[in-house]
């Protein structure tokens, strides 16, 4: 079995987390099971019930949240009035445990896929009493490396397509910090500059990073393809507001600090974000965790084999 069945949840809510914030949660599988929190991507994604199946919903109660600005949460960063400044990693951590104490929970499994990995990691290394474990995929650890791989550094193997992601700058915007510029545009009064510096970014990301038809279509939705853009290069263009040092990358260096955390990374044997190395060295850097390593796979968490890999993972896990 790939994946298990769908299920609903059993309860949710809206949580209060400051600053104007309120957070969507949801809970399922086994009221009185081993707690799971699940991270999504982006950032900027949101939850899709895809996620619930990759846990025995006999064996966990499976948490998931859309992070702030997206999903159900409000307000969203689609709307040109949501205050930007108060989304940071900082704030996202807080609302973790937030939640993780109005749920009762101690401790619970962090499950993360690209953003949500960083998150997942970052969380884990300052808040180690509430982590059990980690599951995480299209591993990524958000230093400025990357972010310059991702905006610049694929643009010599997606020509074409990065030759359009830069005619929409303006030429004097065309070095240096590509998705701060993007960012910039976004923020823009103008609604048709935004409108434009969104469809573009999304249209950089789905190039150099495809996903199933129905990850694609979200693209479509003006306010989705508006609410994501904004969120990424908000976090792209700040350093992911990891804090000082992350030219040569804060997750990476703290990676230590999880000497004391059980972990398995599922990475795609084709995901572009390997060609730093960075799963590699994050493996080794942290005593402990467990790389698997899936063959024919991109940066793609719902393709059947890496379901299969991310299922065992968190079926070991249940056991402990």
């Amino acid at each position: 079995m790939a994946r298990y069945p769908e299920i609903e949840p059993y309860d949710h809510g809206m949580l209060d987390v400051g600053d104007g914030n309120r957070v969507h949660w949801e809970t399922c599988g086994n009221p009185h099971g081993k707690p799971a929190l699940v991270l999504h991507g982006g950032p900027g994604s949101g939850c899709t019930p895809y996620f619930r199946r990759l846990f025995d919903p006999a064996a966990y109660r499976i948490v998931l949240l859309d992070q702030r600005g997206c999903g159900r949460s409000t307000p969203h960063a689609s709307a040109y009035d949501t205050d930007m400044s108060v989304n940071t990693t900082a704030h996202v951590m807080a609302d973790l445990e937030l939640l993780r104490r109005q749920l009762g929970i101690e401790r619970w499994l962090v499950w993360g896929a690209s953003w949500g990995a960083v998150l997942g990691l970052r969380y884990a290394q300052t808040h180690p009493g509430s982590v059990s474990e980690l599951v995480l995929t299209g591993i990524a650890t958000g230093s400025n490396p990357e972010v310059a791989l991702l905006t610049r550094g694929l643009g010599q193997i997606f020509p074409e397509a990065f030759e359009r992601f830069l005619a929409e700058l303006p030429v004097g915007e065309r070095e240096g910090n590509l998705a701060l510029a993007y960012n910039r545009l976004i923020e823009s009064p103008d609604p048709e500059v935004r409108a434009r510096a969104a469809r573009a970014w999304t249209d950089w990301e789905t190039a150099v990073a495809p996903a199933p038809p129905r990850s694609i279509a979200r693209f479509e939705d003006p306010a989705f393809r508006m609410g994501f853009a904004r969120t990424v290069t908000h976090y792209f263009g700040n350093d992911h507001f990891l804090g000082e040092g992350n030219d040569e990358g804060v997750v990476l260096r703290d990676a230590p600090l999880l000497k004391d955390i059980p972990g398995t990374l599922v990475q795609g044997s084709l995901d572009l974000g390997n060609l730093l190395g960075i799963t590699w060295r994050l493996h080794h850097a942290w005593p402990g965790s467990e790389l698997v390593v899936v063959d024919d796979v991109g940066h793609n968490a719902g393709a059947p084999d890496m379901a299969t890999a991310l299922v065992a993972a968190t079926d070991k896990y249940a056991k402990r």
